[in-house]
Formats: C-alpha cells, sequence, structure tokens
C-alpha cells in the first residue's frame, strides 16, 4: 500500500479559486497520476485558510487574505469524488475549542495537523516582503525558535484535534538560509516527545522536504526513530500542489522508513485507523 493523503487540488497563488480546480476533471488528473504512481489511498487536505469558516478561529492577516471558499461545499464535492476527505489544520494554542467548533460534524476521514505558526509569526513566510512583519526569522535566535517549535508541537500532538502530525519539523524548512542550531538537534526533538507519546496521532513521512530549500524529507531520521520508539504510525504523504508532484520521490521515503524497520502504514476512514503493509 502506497498512500498520499496530504494533496492539494490547486497551488499556493492568489488566482487558485476553487471553481477552477474543484473540478470533476481535475480529481481525474490527479486519480490519472496516482494510478501510475503505485498509489492506492488517494485524499485531499485543503488549506483551512482557504474557507471563509476558519475566521471564527482565527483573524490573523494570512487567514483573512486567504479565505473565501465554504467548507461544507468542499467537503460535498470531495465525498462524491470518493477521495479521502481530509483539512490541513494549524494548531494554534488557545484557540483549540474553535478549531474543534471548525472540526465537528463535519465528515472528514482525517484530520492533518500542522505547525505554520508560533504566536502570530510564520516559520515560513522567510522571503516573502509582504508578509515580513509575521516572518518568526526577523532576527531571532534559532536556539529559542526551534524550542518554541517543537514544544509546541508536543502541545498540538496531546489535543487529539488531528489524525496526522503534517510535515513535523517544518521548522527546518529553509536550511541555510536561516539561521540554525549548532549541535545534536535531538534535543529540540525531546520537547515534542511527551505529547507525541501521549497521543494516538499518527507522523507524516513527507517528500515535500525535498522541493523546499532544506532538500530533505520530512521529519529528520532522528526525529522519526524516537516517534517510532514512543509506538506511533506513519502516514506517508507529498504535500503535492499539482498532479505531477504526487508520490515525488516516494522511492527514497519507503527506504528511509525500510531502514528504519517500518513495514506498515497508516490508512484512515472516516477518522479510524488502520494499518496497512507499506508498499
Amino acid at each position: 500500500m502506497l498512500t498520499d493523503y496530504h494533496v492539494h487540488l490547486r497551488p499556493d497563488e492568489d488566482d487558485s479559486a476553487a471553481e477552477r480546480y474543484f473540478t470533476d476533471a481535475n480529481v481525474d488528473r490527479y486519480r490519472e497520476a496516482a494510478a501510475e504512481r503505485g498509489i492506492e489511498e488517494l485524499g485531499v487536505a485543503e488549506h483551512i485558510h482557504r474557507f471563509v469558516q476558519s475566521l471564527d478561529v482565527w483573524t490573523h492577516p494570512w487567514y483573512r487574505h486567504w479565505a473565501a471558499d465554504d467548507v461544507d461545499e468542499y467537503v460535498e464535492f470531495l465525498r462524491a469524488s470518493e477521495l479521502k476527505v481530509g483539512i490541513e489544520a494549524d494548531f494554534l494554542p488557545g484557540r483549540e475549542d474553535r478549531l474543534a467548533n471548525f472540526l465537528d460534524g463535519r465528515d472528514w476521514d482525517y484530520v492533518v495537523g500542522s505547525l505554520h505558526f508560533l504566536r502570530d509569526e510564520a516559520v515560513d513566510f522567510h522571503g516573502y516582503p509582504d508578509w515580513e512583519p509575521w516572518n518568526v526569522w526577523r532576527g531571532a535566535d534559532p536556539e529559542k525558535v526551534w524550542a518554541r517549535y517543537f514544544g509546541t508541537l508536543g502541545e498540538g500532538a496531546r489535543t487529539g484535534l488531528f489524525d496526522i502530525l503534517a510535515h513535523p519539523d517544518l521548522v527546518k524548512v529553509w536550511g541555510s538560509r536561516v539561521p540554525v542550531p549548532d549541535g545534536d538537534l535531538r534535543r529540540f526533538y525531546e520537547r515534542a516527545m511527551d505529547g507525541i507519546a501521549e497521543s494516538s496521532v499518527a507522523i507524516e513521512v513527507s517528500t515535500a522536504g525535498l522541493r523546499k530549500p532544506v532538500g530533505e524529507i520530512y521529519p529528520a531520521p532522528a526525529f522519526l526513530e524516537m516517534c517510532l520508539e514512543a509506538g506511533r504510525p506513519v502516514a506517508l504523504s507529498s504535500d503535492a500542489h499539482t498532479p505531477e508532484q504526487l508520490g515525488y520521490e516516494y522511492e527514497r521515503a519507503v527506504e528511509m522508513l525500510r531502514g528504519l524497520g517500518v513495514e506498515e502504514i497508516a490508512v484512515f476512514d472516516r477518522r479510524g485507523l488502520r494499518l496497512e503493509a507499506l508498499g
């Protein structure tokens, strides 16, 4: 079994309106690409900030910039398409109840939890002048950013709001373009481990990092090994935004997983998890 659950039907661009991409023809393009790459389970997890209902959770300028779609129309479209129905939701400490209200009563197969923001600042806004006021790296001490990131990641896992923990070491996304802490990074990973160990969340192994400045799979092998020791299962995804990115460099991901002794991956249905043999 190969899966790709962290998939977007459109690029992250201002002219990517839902009516252009949430179509049967576009779904067929993704299905064909998945079939070519041996991906048996395909699901879509659109960013929460794309939906007007997300403004009930947070009114950050990033959310206000993007929020245009109706989440219930999105769920209905995906359910009719017979793709797995997911969403990528930010963990925002202090807003857990608002996020729970957003998620409750909607027909998800899984919820992907992401940590993009530390308070109001984002770890992945570096180099975008329009969003510089919300760039966490502005003169920041990397030791403090990494410590806060992984501590918050553990909190997010512990909430029980999420089925999959997405690109769990996203803080490394910029590689050497921003300061990186010295020494053994496991001292930061440890900050997340109690929350992860106490959760039922699956850890996403994502090849998206290979397309980013860091040029690495998420998460680092040392982080993943710690999650496996904590008893957490693995979910496999590419964070594709086009059909061409589906299953991107999966050979490398499978090789890494087998090297760590992983022979099963998580498969989801109506927020239930089962394990299937890794393809």
